[in-house]
């Protein structure tokens, strides 16, 4: 984030307005309707700004600008045609501590103009940070299509119970989860329709019922997919920005924890190589004991959850606490990393067949080995994806080929895939271990094993 969006209260508080143009009569008409006190200091003056002077709804000064003509206001706005000047009136302004705005100069602003979809006292402002103003506006015209005026009614008509609910909840958690009930269900939809007795009638007997039921936690056991957030599915999204609590791991990108509820407690438990920061049982009674606090715990996980994810463990727990939880699937890392690589893990003319393997190194007879069942993964006409196996990769590539596969059989490792850090290395069953060490690979890595990956060269079109 380049700028904090901030919202600030210029009703009845003196604003300067310089520049007598069409350019600010649109900054006039925004400050307008905030309620702002506004001075318009310029030789000359646009005819539409004339009428609002003569209406008595702005003030006028017929003068050239002096640094005293913004002494002790709140806000100023420079809209000249003089850059010399709109420079000066920008470095005046900081020197007095005063906000400035500057029209089509970003570097000179100590705020910028949204655009804005007013559905009064719902306001919703989008900015580009000077940097595409169009987009902004065009952004803004879809929003408007998206809400109806009605929402501005909701918005008023929450606020009028707002000291109800906060006297029957004390807890915000329970005044959160109140308000979402509301704000999602047919409460919300009377309102929006016009019948606002109605509405007030069945918001009370809902605070009423709601008094009196004990809170329940809940676990949304969520795939995060394999990085890119937009591979999230609807209903991921919808529970990630209403938990109370997130549990999350090491392969969660951080473009998608971005997308989690900001005011939710995160609490990472991810695993790595030898460093564990939470055991999985100790995971699994996490999750319990967060739900039996009643809090709506996120538990997040890259990938999907029931592919080398252990969600599978983990509500199984929960189950036997008599815990409640959802459980929303996630795109693969397999079928999303082999997406971006552009290679199919199943292909008419190369493989029936794909399976799933993990290549974790474990200690036998004395040596880290990756015990798996080779013969079946050499078998012809096949894909072979391999999650988490980088580290043990020069053991797996020598086994495989001991096992049948022949030392050409092509072969890709992706670091990161999905995301803009992609990479993708491919080779031969032979060489790929060198290449990988050559490429400095690092985890998440996803190894694909088969002729498929000869097609990367031609279907490759992630290009990050």
């Amino acid at each position: 984030m380049e700028t904090l969006p901030i919202f600030l209260k210029i009703n009845q508080q003196p604003c300067r307005v310089i520049g007598g143009g069409e350019v600010a009569v649109r900054k006039v008409t925004m400050l307008l309707k905030a309620g702002a006190d506004i001075c318009v200091i310029s030789p000359d003056l646009h005819h539409e700004l004339l009428d609002m002077v003569n209406q008595g709804e702005i003030a006028w000064q017929q003068k050239s600008y002096q640094i005293e003509d913004i002494q002790g206001c709140m806000v100023v706005v420079a809209a000249t045609d003089d850059e010399q000047l709109n420079e000066q009136i920008s470095h005046d302004a900081k020197s007095l501590g005063i906000l400035v705005n500057v029209v089509d100069a970003p570097a000179l602003c100590t705020f910028t103009m949204p655009a804005i979809i007013d559905r009064s006292p719902l306001v919703i402002a989008v900015s580009s940070n000077g940097a595409a103003p169009v987009l902004a506006r065009q952004l803004r015209a879809k929003l408007e299509t998206m809400i109806p005026a009605s929402y501005g009614g909701l918005a008023e008509f929450a606020r009028s119970f707002r000291d109800r609910v906060k006297q029957a909840f004390a807890g915000v958690q329970q005044r959160r989860e109140f308000w979402e009930k509301i704000l999602q269900g047919p409460v919300a939809e009377l309102v929006l329709s016009g019948q606002r007795e109605q509405a007030e009638k069945l918001l009370e007997q809902t605070l009423t019922q709601e008094q009196q039921r004990l809170p329940a936690g809940e676990v949304y056991l969520v795939g995060g997919g394999p990085g890119d957030p937009d591979l999230l599915t609807f209903r991921a999204l919808r529970l990630m920005q209403q938990c109370d609590v997130c549990v999350y791991d090491k392969l969660v990108s951080k473009e998608v924890l971005e997308l989690v509820r900001r005011d939710a407690e995160m609490i990472f438990v991810g695993k790595q190589r030898d460093q564990h920061t939470l055991p999985q049982d100790e995971i699994n009674q996490l999750l319990v004991n967060l739900a039996k606090q009643g809090k709506r715990v996120l538990r997040l996980k890259g990938g999907d959850p029931f592919i080398f994810g252990r969600g599978g463990e983990e509500i199984e727990r929960l189950m036997e606490q008599g815990v409640a939880f959802q459980v929303v699937p996630g795109i693969s890392a397999a079928n999303g990393v082999a997406s971006y690589a552009g290679i199919p893990l199943t292909h008419r003319d190369y493989a029936q067949t794909c399976v799933f393997t993990t290549g974790h190194l474990k200690m036998q007879d004395g040596q880290q080995q990756v015990d798996l069942d080779w013969p079946t993964l050499c078998r012809p006409n096949q894909t072979v994806v391999i999650y988490m196996g980088l580290v043990g990769l020069r053991h797996i590539c020598a086994q495989l080929i001991a096992h049948g596969l022949p030392a050409h059989h092509p072969a890709a490792i992706v670091q990161q895939g999905t995301t803009l850090k992609q990479r993708v290395v491919t080779s031969d069953l032979a060489n790929l271990a060198q290449a990988a060490e050559a490429a400095a690979l690092k985890p998440p890595c996803l190894i694909i094993v088969g002729e498929v990956v000869k097609l990367r060269e031609k279907l490759a079109w992630f290009k990050p």
